[in-house]
């Protein structure tokens, strides 16, 4: 049975989100791709809201 691929978007999400949770800039999205691209920063101000609300040290 073949194993199926991680939407990208998902995984632009996943990787904004860990970058923000890491302290690393919003300036540093890999992605050019706008719709990739947004949901990186989605991604990113998702762990920044969450650090910022005391979840994560």
């Amino acid at each position: 049975m073949k194993r199926q691929k991680r939407d990208r978007n998902e995984r632009a999400h996943s990787q904004g989100y860990k970058a923000g949770l890491n302290g690393r800039s919003s300036e540093e999205c890999p992605y050019q791709q706008m719709e990739a691209k947004s949901y990186w920063l989605g991604g990113w101000r998702d762990a920044r809201d969450d650090k910022n609300a005391g979840l994560y040290k």
